[in-house]
C-alpha cells in the first residue's frame, strides 16, 4: 500500500517533521506559488502550512483525496473553513502553542512602557542623552488590571505579580474560588479600569467584547495609567485611544494587533504609530523559536491521528475520529446548546450535567461533553477553544462537568440537556434535539419551560410576567428598528405567571434598544444569544 501523501507548504521545524514519523510521504512545495500548490495537492491526503500559504475553494477544488488541512499556528484567517467543512475536509490548528510567547510579549510591553525603553533608544540613537526626560514607574505596588483571566491572562497575573504588582481581574466566566487560587481579587470592568495602574485585555473577539475598551474607559481611568492589548486587534477603540493620548487622559499604550493588519495610511492605527507614548510590534505574539515549533509539532501530531481515523480534538471544524455516525450529526447540536447555554447564564458556571436521553443511550457519547464544554467556553476565554483544551480550561475555572446518560426519553427519540449550577447560586437548563428526517437542530427547553425553536444564527430570549399587549410592544420597537422577526414562541407555566419568549430575528439587535426593550416590558431576562458557526 502506497504511505500517505503529506504535503509540507511552508518552511516548519525538523522537530515537525520528526513527530510525523515515517509512516507519510513527505512531500515540499512552496505554497505562495499558486500554481505549484494546486499540482502537488492534487495526491495529497494533507496539507500543512503556516500563514502565507491560503487554502481556499479554488485550492480545495484541486485536491480531491485532501483530508486534513493543518495550520501551524493559531489563526485560520488563511484557511476557508466553510469550504473545507463541505469538502469533507478536517481543518486543524495549534490553539496552545504560543501562551507562552503571549503572555511574555505582553510583559515586555509593561515593562518598556513602565521605563520608556524604545523612546530612549530612539533618542539615544539619534545622538542624544536625555535621561531625565525619560524617568519611569516601578511596577511594586502598582495595581494591574487583567480584562480576561483564561490561561494567557493567568500567566500574566502570576509573571507580574512577581513584580510584587497587585493583580486584579475582570471576567464574567471566572468564579471567586478560581481568582482565589491564582491570587487575583475580581472587579467589574468599570472597578478595574478605575483602580488599575496597567490594564491588559485577554478576551475572545466578539460583536459584545469589539470596542470594549472606548471613550468611557479612557476618561474613568488614571492619567498616569497605561493600557495594553495583545489579543486581538479591536478590542480597544483605536480612536478613542488617539484621543486619550493626545489629550493627556492616559499615559500610553502597548499594541501588537491592530484593526488592520499591517496598519494602513490614513487609518487610525496608523496615527497611534505617530505618537511617542505608544509601545507597538507587528503581532509578534506568537513569534518566537519555541512557539513555532510546539505548533508544528502540535498540528504533525494532529494530521497522523486524522490519517489514522482517530479522533482529532484540535479539529476546528468537525470532532473527527471514530464517531459512530448515529452520534455524529449530534454534535454540533450540543456545541449549539453551549453557546445558548453561556449566553443566558448570569454568572460563572461552576459545575455542568451534560444529559443525554433516548435511543442514544446504546452508543458512546463521550464526545458530546467535549462539545458542550467548546460551546459553553468558546465565547468566554481568549484562546481558541477545542475538544482537547475544553476539559482544562474548564479545569481552569473550577467547572466540574460529568456525562449522564439515560435510556428513558419520554418525550423525544433523542434529548441533550446542559444542566448546569452558576455561582450566584442558580441553576440554568437548556435542552435540544435533532427533530424529524431533515434533523433540524431545536431548543424545547429552557428552565424547564418546553418550546420548540429551530436553533438559527440570531435569537432574543426574554423572560417577563404574562400580560396582554406585551407581544405588541416588542414587536412594535423591534418593527420599527428595522429588526425583522423571523419567527417566534412563548411558553408559560400559568396565566399571568412568568413567560418566556424566544424570537429568531434576521440580524443583530442593537444593544441599547435591547435594554430599552427590557424597560417598556419590564423583563427580568432579556438576552441576545449569537450562534458562531466555524
Amino acid at each position: 500500500m502506497p504511505k500517505p501523501v503529506v504535503l509540507i507548504a511552508e518552511v516548519l521545524s525538523p522537530a515537525t517533521i520528526e513527530a510525523l514519523g515515517p509512516d507519510f510521504d513527505i512531500r515540499h512545495v512552496d505554497g505562495t506559488d499558486r500554481e505549484a500548490l494546486f499540482s502537488a495537492l492534487a495526491d495529497a491526503d494533507a496539507v500543512l502550512i503556516r500563514s502565507a500559504t491560503k487554502v481556499d475553494a479554488e485550492a480545495l477544488a484541486h485536491a480531491p483525496r485532501l483530508k486534513v488541512v493543518a495550520r501551524a499556528g493559531v489563526g485560520l484567517d488563511n484557511v476557508d473553513i466553510k469550504a473545507a467543512t463541505a469538502a469533507g475536509v478536517m481543518v486543524v490548528n495549534a490553539p496552545t502553542s504560543n501562551i507562552i510567547s503571549a503572555a511574555e510579549l505582553t510583559c515586555a510591553h509593561i515593562l518598556s512602557l513602565a521605563r520608556h525603553v524604545p523612546a530612549a533608544k530612539a533618542s539615544l540613537a539619534a545622538g542624544e542623552w536625555k535621561r531625565s526626560s525619560y524617568t519611569g514607574t516601578e511596577l511594586f505596588e502598582k495595581t494591574l488590571g487583567v480584562i480576561g483571566l483564561g490561561r494567557i491572562g493567568a500567566l500574566v497575573a502570576a509573571r507580574m505579580q512577581s513584580f510584587g504588582m497587585k493583580v486584579v481581574a475582570y471576567d464574567p466566566y471566572v468564579t471567586s474560588a478560581r481568582a482565589q487560587q491564582l491570587g487575583v481579587e475580581l472587579r467589574t470592568l468599570d472597578e478595574l479600569v478605575a483602580e488599575s495602574d496597567f490594564i491588559t485585555i485577554h478576551m475572545p473577539k466578539t460583536p459584545e467584547t469589539t470596542g470594549m475598551i472606548g471613550a468611557a474607559q479612557f476618561a474613568a481611568m488614571k492619567k498616569t495609567g497605561y493600557v495594553i492589548n495583545v489579543a486581538r486587534g479591536g478590542l480597544i477603540d483605536e480612536e478613542a485611544l488617539h484621543d486619550a493620548l493626545v489629550a493627556g487622559e492616559i499615559a500610553g499604550a502597548g499594541l501588537d494587533v491592530f484593526t488592520s493588519e499591517p496598519p494602513v495610511e490614513g487609518g487610525s492605527a496608523r496615527a497611534l504609530l505617530e505618537l511617542p507614548n505608544v509601545v507597538v510590534t507587528p503581532h509578534l505574539g506568537a513569534s518566537t523559536d519555541e512557539a513555532q515549533e510546539k505548533a508544528g509539532v502540535s498540528v504533525a501530531r494532529s494530521v497522523k491521528l486524522a490519517l489514522e481515523g482517530d479522533l482529532v480534538p484540535d479539529a476546528v471544524n468537525v470532532a473527527g475520529g471514530v464517531i459512530d455516525p448515529f452520534v455524529r450529526p449530534g454534535i454540533d447540536l450540543v456545541e449549539k446548546l453551549g453557546q445558548v447555554f453561556s449566553g443566558l447564564a448570569s454568572s460563572a458556571l461552576t459545575s455542568l450535567d451534560i444529559e443525554v436521553r433516548g435511543e442514544l443511550a446504546d452508543y458512546d457519547v463521550s464526545v458530546y461533553k467535549l462539545a458542550a464544554l467548546k460551546g459553553i467556553l468558546s465565547n468566554v476565554v481568549s484562546e481558541n477553544v477545542s475538544y482537547v483544551n475544553a476539559p482544562l480550561f474548564a479545569e481552569q475555572r473550577g467547572i466540574e462537568a460529568r456525562l449522564v446518560v439515560e435510556k428513558e426519553s419520554p418525550e423525544y427519540r433523542n434529548l441533550t440537556t446542559l444542566r448546569g449550577a452558576l455561582a450566584d447560586g442558580t441553576v440554568l437548563t437548556v435542552a435540544g434535539t435533532l427533530a424529524g428526517t431533515r434533523m433540524v437542530q431545536k431548543i424545547v427547553g429552557v428552565n424547564g419551560y418546553d418550546i420548540e425553536v429551530p436553533l438559527e444564527k440570531h435569537h432574543i430570549v426574554m423572560l417577563y410576567t404574562d400580560r396582554p399587549g406585551i407581544v405588541a410592544v416588542y414587536g412594535q420597537r423591534f418593527g420599527d428598528a428595522g429588526i425583522n422577526i423571523a419567527g417566534m414562541q412563548i411558553a408559560r407555566r400559568e396565566a399571568g405567571g412568568q413567560a418566556l419568549s424566544i424570537l429568531t430575528v434576521d440580524s443583530r439587535v442593537p444593544d441599547e434598544l435591547l435594554a430599552e426593550v427590557g424597560k417598556d416590558i419590564d423583563a427580568t431576562v432579556i438576552k441576545q444569544i449569537e450562534i458562531v458557526e466555524e
